[in-house]
């Protein structure tokens, strides 16, 4: 008998045990619900109210475990800014509607290797000193455009002792900078409509917190944005931050995409857009497809063209501003071709003669024959110049 009650006694008491640890998993659960959490069988974790970015989406209760830190940036501590430095912090509409412009969605995130680019130049005082290293990829096409004003300031603004091809070379890692702050400006007044400028820079604040209709990069959330009215007040401005856009790790091309188009304007790029309904970056492999230019744009003010030759940018440039407006200067002159690649270890010199038709005498040749295959770098320079003859000077042609 005595057993019997002992038994029963200690039935209860588990009972009560069990009984008491269901009270405390529904109040834990209600808890949770709450706040739209949810609780592991054995441990109390924060719950999933956020959208991976490790950013939480709500308080949790006191005692509880302490939410998950704010991501660190993968940017260097040197490459950030104080918010103090003035400005104002992108919102999540403008975060937002720049994913939209880029890529169609809020939910696409640049590849790893636009993550990577920057403007990085070649050596000081080199055969390249003028040059960007460009890789591969999407990026590539804006670091040549940007490589096109650089050298238009380089050859045609700055004043030097030097004269010709030879400015290209002198150049230290201190004019570099001077010159890629002057591409930037340039580029950025001119989106601007020769009023306005913006300039994106990054702070190790998290201005935008992440929600299920947007996904967090760690970048763009960071974004800070500066205003202009005045050219040499951004390029100053840009000049002092230079590191911000040509070091590694910087993300340099993309801070410099997006000051283009807030210098646009977001609703200025859509308009532009509107036209083809289509977003401004073509997601194939990370590469940007772009469309052929006018005929009109072959005969630019200074003789630098940006070229895309069997889909590859590169830029081919002339030295003599009167190239383009005297027609007696045209019969025999020199280019120069720079790619970006880093095979390429010296620029490519170019004579062009105009009324030398050597290439076209021999009429039953074989036009599948050696003699008859022409790269398309000399193609291209032919429909600017037809029937020219280009000599390479003693480089292996290439493209």
């Amino acid at each position: 008998m005595g057993d019997r009650k002992a038994e029963h006694t200690a039935s209860q008491t588990e009972l009560q045990e069990i009984a008491s640890k269901i009270s405390d998993l529904n109040k834990w659960r209600n808890v949770f619900s709450f706040h739209s959490s949810e609780i592991s069988n054995s441990t109390h974790q924060q719950g999933d109210g956020s959208t991976g970015s490790g950013v939480p989406g709500a308080r949790e209760p006191s005692g509880l475990q302490p939410p998950v830190p704010l991501p660190r940036s993968a940017i260097p501590e040197p490459l950030l800014i104080s918010p103090d430095t003035g400005g104002r912090p992108i919102s999540l509409e403008m975060a937002m509607e720049l994913r939209k412009l880029l890529f169609g969605n809020v939910f696409q995130l640049f590849s790893c290797e636009w993550a990577k680019a920057c403007f990085r130049f070649r050596e000081p005082y080199s055969d390249l000193a003028y040059a960007l290293e460009t890789g591969k990829g999407g990026a590539r096409a804006i670091l040549m455009a940007v490589q096109a004003y650089i050298i238009k300031y380089l050859l045609f603004i700055r004043t030097t002792e030097y004269s010709h091809l030879e400015r290209l070379c002198r150049v230290s890692r201190q004019e570099q900078g001077e010159a890629l702050a002057a591409a930037l400006a340039d580029t950025l007044w001119a989106a601007g409509q020769g009023g306005r400028a913006s300039i994106c820079l990054i702070t190790a604040a998290i201005h935008v917190v992440p929600s299920s209709d947007y996904k967090a990069d760690n970048f763009t959330e960071r974004i800070h944005l500066f205003e202009f009215s005045e050219k040499a007040a951004a390029q100053e401005f840009i000049l002092g931050h230079i590191n911000c856009f040509k070091d590694e790790q910087s993300h340099g091309v993309i801070l410099f995409l997006y000051s283009l188009l807030f210098s646009r304007t977001l609703e200025r790029v859509q308009e532009d857009l509107d036209s083809t309904a289509a977003p401004l970056l073509k997601c194939s492999f990370g590469n940007i497809t772009c469309t052929q230019v006018c005929p009109r744009l072959r005969t630019p003010c200074l003789p630098i063209w940006l070229c895309s030759i069997t889909g590859k940018y590169s830029v081919l440039f002339g030295t003599d501003s009167q190239i383009l407006s005297d027609w007696k200067r045209e019969r025999v002159f020199h280019l120069y071709f720079y790619n970006g690649q880093l095979e390429q270890t010296k620029t490519a010199h170019l004579t062009i003669d105009t009324h030398s038709h050597h290439w076209e005498e021999d009429q039953s040749e074989d036009p599948s024959s050696p003699g008859k295959r022409h790269l398309s770098v000399e193609m291209a320079i032919r429909t600017k110049w037809t029937g020219a003859t280009v000599s390479w000077n003693g480089t292996d042609p290439f493209f």
